[in-house]
C-alpha cells in the first residue's frame, strides 16, 4: 500500500484508532493477529493488511508467535490524516 492510494474503509480506520489509542497487541509472525482490548482482532484480514502495508507495525521484537504491543506508523497516520509524531534526536 503505497502512502498515497492508501484508502482505508470505516473498519481499517476504527483499527487504527485502536491501536493509536494504545489498546492493542500485536503477533509477532508472518500473519500477525491483532488484539484489541486482550481480544482477537474479529477481522484478521483488516489485522494483516494493515500490518503486510506498514500502517500497524510491533512496538519491539519478539519470540514468533508471541504477544507484544502494536503501534501506529507514521504510514498509518499519515493514511488517518493525521501529523507525524516528532522524534527527539539525541
Amino acid at each position: 500500500m503505497p502512502h498515497e492510494d492508501v484508502e482505508l474503509n470505516h473498519r481499517e480506520r476504527a483499527t487504527l484508532r485502536a491501536v493509536a489509542l494504545g489498546k492493542a497487541e500485536i503477533t509477532c509472525s508472518c500473519e500477525p493477529d491483532l488484539f484489541i482490548d486482550g481480544l482477537a482482532c474479529c477481522d484478521q484480514t483488516t489485522a494483516h493488511r494493515l500490518a503486510k502495508g506498514g500502517l500497524v507495525v510491533p512496538a519491539r521484537a519478539g519470540r514468533p508467535g508471541e504477544r507484544v504491543p502494536a503501534l501506529i506508523s507514521d504510514l498509518g497516520r499519515a493514511a488517518l490524516g493525521e501529523k507525524p509524531v516528532a522524534t527527539i534526536a539525541a
